[in-house]
Parts: C-alpha cells; sequence; structure tokens
C-alpha cells in the first residue's frame, strides 16, 4: 500500500509539470489552504498505515471533506473579513507535525532499533 501511495505521488507531481493546467491568482490563497488540508490527510493515511489502522474510506473522505472545509474557511474569512484561514493553518499545520513525528517514531522502532535488537542477538 506504500507503494501505491508513493506512485500515485510521484504520478500526480508529473501530472502536474507535464499539463499545463493554470487558474486565476485569487484562487491561488484558497487552493493553498486545501492543499495544506490534503497533505495532512496524506501524512494521517500514512500514519494510519504504519499502525495497521488503514482504511481507504476513510481516507478518502477525509482528504476531500478536509480540503472542501480548509477552502471554504478561507474563503468565508475572506468574505467576512476575519481571518479564519488561521484555523485551518493552526489546525492542519499543527497535525502535520504531530503525524510526521508519529511517523518518523514507528518507522525508527520498525527499522532502526529492530535492527540493532537482532545485530545484538547474534
Amino acid at each position: 500500500m506504500l507503494i501505491a501511495m508513493i506512485l500515485g505521488l510521484l504520478g500526480g507531481i508529473f501530472l502536474g509539470f507535464a499539463l499545463d493546467i493554470s487558474y486565476p491568482t485569487e484562487y491561488s490563497f484558497y487552493i493553498t489552504m486545501g492543499l495544506l488540508a490534503a497533505i495532512d490527510s496524506i501524512l494521517g493515511a500514512a500514519r494510519s498505515h504504519l499502525e495497521g489502522k488503514y482504511n481507504n474510506l476513510i481516507f478518502i473522505t477525509g482528504f476531500v471533506t478536509n480540503a472542501i472545509l480548509a477552502g471554504l474557511l478561507a474563503y468565508l474569512g475572506d468574505r467576512l473579513g476575519v481571518p479564519l484561514y488561521y484555523a485551518a493553518i493552526l489546525v492542519f499545520g499543527g497535525r502535520l507535525f504531530q503525524n510526521l513525528a508519529v511517523i518518523r517514531r514507528l518507522l525508527i522502532d520498525k527499522y532502526i532499533i529492530k535492527k540493532d535488537s537482532n545485530i545484538n542477538k547474534k
């Protein structure tokens, strides 16, 4: 499953550079908020995969819902003149770092510490 995620990411990056898709600069802020939420969902999926709790339906619905919510918060805040996008930055940014920290610990436990314990047994 991890290989499929990496291949999907690489395919998306390739398509992003290969296709000449543009959007108005007025939407760049909303798209950025949506991307922040989407990256949070991807790291959450990687974390749950490493923990053995991954569910594809939860990932897909969370990915879409979080991206839409972040974009809507930015849009609504822009319309009201209130910086509601700070809520998205705070929540999704904090979760990014939290998920990355857990992924790092899981990988260290799985590959580094396990490898060291196998060396000590010999």
